[in-house]
């Protein structure tokens, strides 16, 4: 029950607690003590009168003088323990072992045999065994006396019989236990204050210590340390001097954690610029060629028309990759067409002639079309970038656009190292856009998991010669989820 309250309530609680029952131990050790010397002290009265009756009855049984018998018992008896209540009694037996006289002759009638026969439940022993004194004990606690008179020449002459009781030896346990309460009250009252004040000091600390925990996480660990108490108590200086310690190293980990948090969004920030710069650039050299082409032959006007064409789709591509990042910008963007992919292959092939590799391309169109063209764009110029790279001198490139009701493919073939679908996905959970020859692969996926496409490498085993590796991108097919569509139908 007391671990329930706060210490400042417990210490005196448990001062008193151990107070009282440290006087009610002492008390009834002291009054079993009492009792045993107040019951061997009622022994040794009984035998001191009745050595004295002996004494003095010793006359009276050679006159045989009853009366005077009586009186002698009557005023001995009144020393005897608890008389007046009837817990106790003396008598005078003749040589024969009768009753001369008797403190109660009720109990004890004149005249009747007392040795060897039954008195009171008690048998005596006879005649012939009373020789010398004898003591009695019953089991309930009671005691009886036989004490032989003499005559000058050594002659049993008589006998003086005492009996007492059980009753008469039950000790006074309200009149002992009277100073063990006042003793108990006393010092209650003294150590309850006490305790309460030595309580609250002792627990002062404790409840400093227990604060200055809670606040951990919510007030800044340098004002924390000046609220904790220095204590001279080695127990309580260890539960301070710990928590002193733990808010040092919480101080150190919130510094450690700002630092990194700090070097966290710098590594985020130069994140999205190699990634807007990748994106950017990836256009930029295929537009380029495009003002060449225009340049050189911008009198014809198929070529002019063409390069036109392809200068405004570029620049409309790379308008819409910087307004994605403004975070209010709502970016609108239309449908992917097949000659998106004409413009891709048209910015690959100034990078394919530069390592002279062949670009092969088919479309495969099934349903109606409908992916974000940037988006497309963006990925299709990438892995084109990538394959191209990946064949290497005098490599081959195969690009195939397959369109189905349920989702748009875009897939990759190249002549180069055989790139499995096991390295792929270690290259993308490795590099995470940190590296920046692997933002191509890296955007890829992420446009993938964004909206909720694929993106994978096949086997070996299923990409025909004279391809090594294949690479297949693809999106869901929104054209079939389009409501002015289907309300145009």
């Amino acid at each position: 029950m007391l671990p329930r309250f706060p210490y400042r309530v417990q210490i005196p609680l448990g001062l008193a607690l151990a107070v009282t029952l440290s006087v009610l131990l002492v008390s009834i050790v002291a009054a079993r003590i009492s009792a045993r010397n107040a019951q061997l002290e009622i022994v040794n009265r009984v035998q001191s009168i009745v050595e004295l009756l002996a004494a003095q009855g010793k006359p009276l049984l050679a006159q045989d003088d009853t009366w005077r018998a009586y009186t002698l018992l009557r005023n001995a008896s009144a020393l005897l323990p608890q008389t007046a209540k009837g817990q106790s009694r003396a008598a005078l037996l003749d040589a024969q072992g009768r009753f001369l006289a008797a403190s109660d002759p009720r109990r004890l009638p004149t005249g009747e045999q007392a040795l060897g026969v039954l008195i009171n439940g008690r048998l005596l022993p006879t005649v012939s065994d009373a020789t010398r004194t004898k003591t009695l004990t019953a089991p309930d606690g009671g005691m009886a006396l036989i004490e032989p008179i003499r005559s000058d020449d050594a002659q049993v002459i008589g006998f003086v019989f005492a009996e007492v009781d059980a009753a008469a030896f039950d000790p006074d346990w309200a009149a002992l236990s009277t100073p063990a309460v006042i003793g108990a009250a006393l010092a209650i009252l003294l150590l309850v204050p006490l305790g309460w004040l030595l309580g609250r000091r002792m627990a002062r600390p404790i409840a400093q210590t227990a604060k200055c925990i809670a606040q951990i996480g919510h007030t800044d660990p340098e004002q924390l340390q000046l609220l904790l108490p220095y204590v001279k108590d080695p127990e309580l200086e260890r539960i301070a001097g710990a928590v002193r310690q733990l808010l040092i190293e919480t101080s150190a980990r919130q510094a450690n954690a700002q630092r990194a948090l700090s070097a966290e969004r710098l590594a985020a920030v130069g994140r999205i610029t190699a990634a807007v710069a990748h994106e950017i650039n990836n256009p930029l050299a295929g537009l380029i060629t495009a003002t060449r082409t225009l340049r050189l032959h911008g009198d014809q006007p198929e070529a002019r028309n063409r390069s036109l064409g392809l200068i405004e789709r570029g620049l409309q591509q790379v308008r819409t990759i910087t307004t994605a990042l403004l975070p209010q910008a709502k970016v609108e963007d239309r449908c992917m067409t097949p000659a998106d992919l004409d413009d891709m292959l048209t910015l690959a092939r100034a990078t394919a002639a530069q390592q002279l590799v062949i670009i092969t391309s088919e479309v495969d169109v099934q349903a109606e079309l409908c992916v974000p063209s940037t988006v497309f764009r963006q990925v299709m110029l990438n892995l084109l970038l990538n394959a191209i790279r990946a064949a290497g001198q005098d490599g081959q490139v195969h690009a195939r656009l397959f369109v189905t009701p349920d989702k748009v493919s875009f897939i990759l073939a190249n002549t180069g190292k055989h790139f499995s679908d096991e390295r792929l996905q270690k290259r993308l959970m490795t590099n995470d856009g940190n590296d920046p020859h692997g933002f191509g692969l890296w955007i890829c996926h992420e446009f993938a998991v964004r909206y909720g496409g694929g993106f994978t490498a096949d086997q070996a085993a299923d990409i025909p010669p004279p391809f090594t590796t294949r690479l297949n991108f693809w999106l869901p097919n929104l054209a079939r989820h389009d409501p002015q569509k289907s309300a145009a139908d």
